[in-house]
């Protein structure tokens, strides 16, 4: 169940600020109201915690959809975006991999604000200092609950710990935003606390067509932040068949290998308890970034799914994660005309890593996971 109250109290950032990044125009940010969605305290690696923490029938809206929704769509009626991303052209690339391409004229990839000349106001995440001079760019915050229930408050100031939910001025697709956490002891790197409440917001929002991204690459790699947004059908990375090397039935747990797909990808599935899941996927990771290698993440079907693609340093750029789902923006008619699937397909194993890394990763996984399991 999910309830709305009025706002008591809240924490000033400002408190968690020093002296000297009190003089940053950034810390005008405790002037700022905004909703505020607290998700109830079961958490998702809790032993006793089942799936679906909202229990909120499928076909149902939940609060945490509704919430987000409205917010972009308000800020699309007010004309915040570059351009609409409703009308953009949307096409199935022929082939049996059914990859998908967007003509997208006014898409921008490196879409990221820039601090003001400042050394304090430079160690600040760009994504949040550009925010806080644009502050209806801010739609909500999520933040955890010592209580059971989920519940919104209308307007308050921005708590520590909280992760700030901002629309991308240059969407990929409906409902684009960026998921930043934020307050004096925030995330810099994708870990088990980031990774679990990622999933807590898939699950909450309890919409099939809406996705989380994550991409280790990313030109703002320093600041850890996710991006979310919704697509109407599956991506073409989940309809293809899988090899399962690792299951745990008492947990639920299952990790497969993405098979005849272009780049190498495993899938982490969890039906009942994560705790497992999210430990497995945790270490994984922090491999990668000891090994320096690059990797992007895809949280979809209400958290149930997590597709986790490697990628080389080998090559000079890296692919973002809705591109190894099969989804590619193209910014030219001619190119997004003349797209073929054999193109995408040598485009997504040009960055994949090969196959003995692979092979390393997927025993890790396996390792790991066995360990946990007993």
């Amino acid at each position: 169940m999910v309830t709305v109250r009025k706002f008591e109290r809240n924490k000033f950032l400002s408190k968690f600020a020093t002296s000297e990044q009190l003089k940053c125009s950034l810390f005008s940010f405790q002037d700022i109201k905004t909703p505020i969605y607290y998700m109830g305290s079961q958490s998702l690696v809790d032993n006793t915690a089942v799936w679906g923490l909202s229990k909120i029938p499928e076909e149902e809206q939940s609060l945490l959809d509704a919430l987000l929704l409205s917010q972009w769509e308000e800020r699309m009626w007010k004309g915040r975006f570059r351009y609409d991303v409703t009308t953009s052209e949307i096409k199935v690339i022929s082939g049996r991999g059914r990859f998908l391409a967007q003509l997208n004229e006014g898409w921008n990839m490196g879409y990221i604000p820039k601090v003001e000349d400042n050394r304090i106001c430079q160690q600040i995440d760009p994504f949040i200092f550009h925010c806080m001079n644009h502050d209806e760019e801010l739609l909500f915050c999520v933040v955890n609950s010592e209580k059971t229930n989920s519940e919104i408050i209308p307007a308050a100031s921005v708590p520590n710990g909280a992760i700030l939910i901002i629309i991308n001025a240059t969407p990929a697709e409906y409902g684009h935003v960026f998921l930043v956490p934020w307050g004096s002891n925030r995330l810099y790197q994708f870990d088990v606390v980031s990774l679990e409440m990622m999933l807590r917001v898939s699950v909450e929002t309890n919409n099939p067509s809406f996705y989380l991204f994550y991409d280790s690459t990313s030109h703002a790699a320093s600041h850890l932040y996710f991006q979310a947004c919704y697509f109407p059908d599956h991506l073409p990375v989940e309809l293809m068949p899988v090899d399962t090397f690792f299951a745990d039935g008492r947990t639920g747990t299952h990790i497969s290998t993405v098979m005849d797909y272009p780049i190498k990808a495993l899938l982490f599935e969890c039906t009942y308890n994560i705790k497992m899941m999210v430990e497995v996927m945790s270490e994984t990771c922090s491999y990668l970034r000891e090994k320096n290698i690059p990797y992007s993440i895809l949280i979809s079907d209400c958290g149930k799914k997590t597709f986790l693609f490697l990628q080389t340093l080998a090559t000079s750029c890296n692919l973002s994660a809705w591109e190894c789902s099969g989804y590619f923006l193209f910014r030219s008619r001619s190119e997004f005309d003349q797209v073929t699937e054999d193109a995408m397909s040598k485009h997504l194993s040009a960055v994949s890593l090969d196959n003995e890394g692979f092979q390393t990763v997927k025993q890790l996984c396996f390792s790991i996971a066995s360990k946990l399991a007993d």
